[in-house]
């Protein structure tokens, strides 16, 4: 039987191949090997989107489901066979229930793209001044913050949506400034608790969750505040700002990644990287003041 079995296994690859092979040698004509490179893409695609998140675990399960399959085939367990052939069958439901995660993660990046310039009438954008006006309120606000130990999460929406985040939170429409900012972050304050998220160059919500689903390591001494800056960094192309209310530290997380002890240069210096998407005219302004200032010091 044993042998029986092998010798099936074997005639199946053998078929496999043989059918591999002909499509292979029937490829003549451009729209075939359109066909495969849009599939290798695909195929591409989803191996990058599950190694930037936890679904490797999952991998290894179906490897293993795998091999037990090949074995309850070498063997000839039929019950087991049978079973195995009645899930399979449902192969793509089980795929998209699986990784169904993933799979929006990479629908929501591919919707970011601006395929065609018509699109972007369907997104909304601050006006660049406006944005740096934002960022310098919030990193006054960090500062005064830190300085005085009081926990805060704030969280810069970007082209990817929070509905997730701001469902069960307090609506506001509020402008960015650092008294707002203060008075939310107040420890005895109602909307102390949890985070704010600005989108738009204005305050959106307060009060808002985030749910903690990852299971990437951390620093002992990061709090629920930097592991939800994490999270929401991980699954999402949001920014996150932290103050720390034990050690008052700042901290920014974004792409999955968070950067500690930080000053309020330097985090200005950050957002301005990651929220302006061209700061040229800001920084060239700058520069022209500057030269300016340098002609009138050398006319005296």
């Amino acid at each position: 039987m044993k042998y029986l079995g092998l010798l099936s296994i074997s005639d199946t690859i053998s078929s496999t191949w043989d059918r591999f092979s002909g499509a292979v040698m029937s490829l003549n004509s451009f729209k075939d090997l359109l066909d495969i490179l849009f599939v290798a893409l695909i195929i591409y695609a989803l191996i990058i989107q599950f190694r930037k998140s936890q679904s490797i675990q999952i991998i290894k399960g179906v490897a293993f489901v795998a091999v037990l399959y090949l074995v309850v085939n070498l063997f000839e367990m039929n019950a087991s066979k049978f079973i195995f052939n009645s899930v399979l069958s449902n192969l793509l439901v089980i795929f998209v229930i699986l990784f169904s995660g993933e799979l929006r993660q990479s629908l929501e990046r591919m919707g970011q793209r601006k395929i065609f310039p018509v699109l972007s009438l369907f997104s909304s954008k601050s006006n660049n001044n406006e944005i740096y006006d934002v960022i310098n309120n919030v990193c006054r606000a960090c500062a005064e913050m830190s300085d005085d130990k009081i926990g805060s999460l704030i969280i810069f929406q970007r082209k990817s949506m929070l509905g997730d985040i701001t469902r069960q939170s307090v609506p506001i429409d509020s402008l960015v400034t650092t008294e707002m900012l203060c008075s939310v972050f107040f420890p005895k304050a109602a909307l102390h608790d949890g985070a704010i998220v600005i989108k738009d160059g204005r305050i959106v919500a307060a009060r808002c969750v985030v749910p903690l689903k990852n299971e990437k390591e951390v620093s002992e001494h990061v709090g629920t505040r930097h592991r939800a800056a994490l999270e929401v960094s991980m699954h999402s192309d949001a920014v996150a700002v932290v103050t720390s209310e034990e050690t008052g530290i700042i901290s920014i997380a974004y792409d999955g990644q968070l950067k500690r002890g930080l000053t309020d240069a330097k985090l200005r210096q950050i957002l301005i990287d990651l929220l302006i998407d061209s700061h040229d005219e800001i920084k060239s302004g700058k520069s022209d003041d500057k030269k300016a200032a340098k002609k009138k010091g050398d006319k005296k």
